[in-house]
């Protein structure tokens, strides 16, 4: 989710709020609060200062005040210094259980991938700056790729990197690669941010990324995004160039945009079960 959508969300549920229609069936006010909070705090550069949660929210301060003053307390939320606030270090074992989960829950739809293309299928997800994978099935090749699970890499020179990329405006993209640089591995790396770009317009264009040696020379991976995931995600299937090559490529799309789409219908199958319990 992207700053921006963060920010309509969070504006839609307040005007909802006041005309009274904000109230699901089941649904805690304050929770819905706390969760408009702390998904705003985690756009943008990560820290907010009362006025703009104020003004993204809709909230008034002395209400976010009181949530916050909580959160803190709880270690979900920091107290910064200049009164700004970022998320706090308690939520990083939710959100990485709720990520293993996510990869755990996708591997049948990755080893049909494998089944179908024989060669590694993985699964990655935006960590911050950089992209953590997931989730793997390897290949049966003797010769193969193999990313260990957890492993974190930049985002500009992969190719679930730039699928994942591929979802987020120029302007956060930016962002990302002021902050993390473009560190080239092989010659085939994009150096510099216009000609990120340039290729993220072709991938937005086509529906799939791909890295051609710019990571790991004699590799290559091809990657779609996963539609409506709750942060953006990417599948990819990657190997050796003497066999991922263009004719490969063409095979291996539509194999990968159904398993994309099979992997955001299972997304909305659980988050639709969460939301009417």
């Amino acid at each position: 989710m992207t700053a921006g959508s963060v920010e309509s969300t969070a504006r839609s549920r307040q005007s909802e709020a006041k005309a009274g229609t904000v109230e699901r069936a089941g649904g805690v006010q304050s929770v819905e609060r706390v969760l408009d909070l702390l998904e705003i705090l985690s756009t943008g550069d990560g820290t907010k200062s009362l006025s703009e949660l104020a003004s993204v929210s809709g909230l008034p301060l002395p209400t976010i005040h009181r949530l916050l003053r909580t959160l803190a307390n709880r270690g979900y939320v920091r107290r910064l210094p200049g009164r700004r606030y970022a998320l706090g270090p308690r939520l990083i074992p939710i959100g990485e259980s709720a990520v293993r989960q996510l990869g755990a829950a996708s591997l049948p739809v990755l080893a049909e991938v494998v089944d179908e293309l024989e060669e590694t299928a993985n699964m990655a997800v935006l960590d911050g700056d950089m992209v953590s994978y997931i989730a793997q099935v390897p290949s049966r090749h003797s010769m193969r790729m193999f990313t260990e699970v957890g492993r974190r890499v930049n985002v500009h020179d992969t190719g679930v990197g730039k699928a994942i990329l591929s979802q987020l405006d120029d302007e956060t993209v930016r962002g990302i690669v002021s902050r993390m640089g473009m560190p080239t591995p092989t010659e085939h790396s994009h150096g510099t941010l216009e000609s990120l770009l340039e290729d993220l317009t072709v991938c937005r264009r086509r529906g799939y990324a791909v890295d051609d040696g710019e990571q790991e020379l004699g590799v290559r991976c091809i990657a779609v995004p996963i539609p409506h995931a709750p942060t953006p995600t990417a599948l990819s299937v990657s190997g050796p160039t003497l066999r991922v090559d263009e004719d490969f490529e063409r095979r291996a799309v539509p194999v990968l945009t159904k398993a994309a789409a099979e992997i955001a219908a299972r997304i909305s199958v659980s988050q639709a079960a969460g939301e009417s319990e």
